[in-house]
């Protein structure tokens, strides 16, 4: 040992920088007798990973936990003492082991805090079962009690009159007295899985040292490894998330274990480009009807589980910037519009304005949702601002503020009055989808009866109007005929503000390769939206929709012409991508896909920007 601190300090002052960044990964800290402590074997593996092992005291305080957080790229839950089954509303076995209520608490806290951040997370052993316990799923208190679901043969199901259920205990001994270095027995991993894919191999063999498991693994993951006799050994995110729990230990597995650490670390470091990626660029989603929500007494300020875009949300996602629509239902024949609406809703949470909700008229009811909108940035201005310009928005940005901009989804709200259109344009309002689900006095519905046979006469002085006064013309939901008719009346560029591929699912609400291009040649974007229906007919919709849908905009538009609508709030949710705390995971698969830096912007809004700063220019 060279015991000369200035010879040690020359080698570090040699080059620079000093070191290159490497992702830093988060390990869960035990506690005893005082002191927090975490065996060597975990920061050995993530260094030997190339990633930079940071330990995590068990911590309640949420300043403490957030800013721990916003440090890591990877989080690394560790093995331990049994969860206590409170947790989970049960009652404690008599095979319990021992329980670390110090340690409890401040894991289930970070590890759903640091799920909503879409960090990547590695559970091992306990750390399973506290990814189990904090995301949905159950946890057997002892494996050697009857759990494992037994499949009944074709003969058994025959013989009875209804199905039952058979249990039986785990048969394998899953508490080794060997080295923690040697495998005692095989599991079996799941085909297309992220465990199969890190090993290469159906079969792998592991220690094991653990008396508790994974029951359900909930509806945030599932089953990727078994033991043959049914314990569950490996689960994984079914969100496309990289989340992953084993029941065994790859710490002390030397090159075997180190397979899944260089996946872990690996992963948070493309979540660390995200990140960083997130803090240059503008990320804008164009089209969400949350404000619906607002007169009900939404608090946007709390992380409300009934809305999909509130502050935290944005926050965690790293989502600066949303367009919010005024959503306004289309009546039907004989339908009023007061109808439409909540208004006894309306009424408990605004009884101010009770008098005035009796006789709710559709521009009445869109500039409500403006007056909600615009109490709610006052009450939140450090945080929250009204953007109106695309230069108001880099300006919120430089600042640390998230942006909300105005929109209208049915141009119903006009009460075929054009002086609303430049009322509207005065309260800030972005764009103006000219109609929704059924024909309007303005234009004809992709779900309506071509009442006008495409745009209406007055619908023609409309566009005109919102090309005089700097509004964009959006014909999401607008007839084909309506669609190619806009674009012909229109002197400014039209967009799409949430549309998706006809190709890839026939709907009338998505638009034709044809319609893709004609847009593209005037200058227009066409922006993906989130609603399952209108991204597949084959079942639960996800993020790989999403993206299949994107990259055929791509194919025929190109890339200067595409985006993001979500529709959140509006039934726009798909699984990997279910709130706007989930946006980053849409620039994780972009850049997996090898898109690069000036792409990415372009496909978060700065395509619609530049449309947005051309028609807002034309101005008279």
């Amino acid at each position: 040992m060279n015991y000369n601190l200035e010879s040690h300090l020359e080698e570090i002052y040699a080059t620079y920088p000093e070191g290159s960044h490497q992702p830093v990964i988060g390990i869960m800290a035990n506690i005893g007798d005082k002191d927090v402590t975490a065996r060597e074997v975990y920061h050995q593996q993530v260094i030997a990973a190339g990633g930079t092992p940071l330990l995590i005291p068990p911590v309640t305080d949420k300043r403490v936990i957030v800013n721990i957080l916003e440090c890591l790229d990877g989080l690394l839950l560790t093995g331990g003492a049994d969860l206590n089954p409170l947790w989970t509303n049960e009652e404690p076995s008599l095979n319990i082991g021992h329980i670390n209520d110090k340690r409890d608490l401040p894991e289930l806290l970070i590890t759903r805090l640091a799920y909503n951040r879409q960090i990547p997370i590695l559970g091992i052993c306990r750390g399973m079962q506290v990814l189990a316990t904090a995301l949905g799923g159950e946890v057997q208190q002892h494996i050697y009690d009857p759990y494992i679901k037994v499949e009944e043969t074709v003969e058994k199901k025959l013989a009875k009159a209804k199905s039952v259920t058979t249990l039986q205990p785990a048969k394998l001994r899953h508490s080794q007295d060997a080295d923690f270095t040697v495998a005692t027995h095989s599991v079996s991993l799941v085909p297309d899985s992220i465990l199969r894919a890190v090993y290469k191999e159906d079969t792998i063999y592991v220690n094991s040292y653990h008396h508790q498991a994974v029951r359900e693994a909930g509806s945030r993951f599932r089953v990727t490894a078994l033991a043959p006799d049914g314990v569950i050994e490996g689960m994984e995110s079914s969100e496309h998330k990289p989340v992953v729990g084993v029941q065994w230990h790859p710490e002390w597995m030397e090159a075997e274990g180190q397979k899944l650490f260089r996946w872990f670390v690996g992963q948070a470091g493309n979540f660390n480009i995200a990140k960083k990626l997130h803090e240059r660029i503008l990320t804008l989603d164009t089209h969400c009807d949350t404000p619906m929500f607002f007169p009900q007494g939404v608090d946007f300020s709390r992380r409300d589980p009934r809305i999909l875009y509130d502050l935290h949300k944005m926050t965690e996602g790293r989502q600066d910037a949303v367009t919010m629509a005024a959503y306004l239902p289309q009546p039907r024949i004989g339908e009023t519009f007061s109808s439409k609406i909540d208004v006894e809703g309306l009424k408990k949470y605004n009884p101010e304005i009770s008098d005035m909700l009796d006789n709710l008229t559709p521009a009445a009811y869109a500039d409500l949702i403006f007056d909600k909108i615009e109490k709610i940035v006052k009450a939140n201005s450090r945080y929250l601002s009204i953007a109106r310009t695309p230069s108001d928005l880099y300006e919120d940005k430089r600042k640390g503020r998230h942006s909300i901009m105005f929109a209208i989804e049915n141009g119903l709200a006009l009460e075929h009055r054009l002086e609303n259109v430049k009322h509207f344009a005065q309260r800030g309002v972005v764009y103006i989808t000219l109609c929704h689900n059924g024909d309007n006095d303005i234009c004809d519905s992709a779900r309506g009866s071509s009442l006008h046979n495409g745009v209406s006469k007055f619908g023609v002085e409309v566009i005109q109007e919102m090309n005089k006064n700097g509004i964009m013309v959006d014909l999401s939901h607008g007839a084909e005929k309506s669609f190619y008719d806009a674009l012909e009346i229109s002197s400014q560029p039209i967009v799409c503000s949430h549309s998706n591929s006809k190709a890839l699912c026939d709907v009338p609400r998505n638009l034709t390769d044809e319609q893709m291009r004609a847009l593209a040649k005037k200058g227009g974007v066409a922006h993906i939206t989130l609603y399952k229906g209108f991204l597949t007919k084959r079942g639960e919709a996800t993020i790989l929709d999403a993206i299949a849908h994107l990259e055929h905009a791509i194919d025929v538009m190109g890339i200067e012409h595409v985006g993001i609508g979500t529709d959140f709030d509006g039934d726009g949710t798909v699984r990997g991508m279910a709130d706007a705390s989930e946006m980053i995971n849409f620039t994780l698969h972009l850049l997996r896909r090898k898109y690069n830096e000036r792409d990415i912007e372009r496909v978060w809004g700065g395509n619609w920007l530049r449309v947005m700063a051309q028609v807002q220019a034309s101005r008279k």
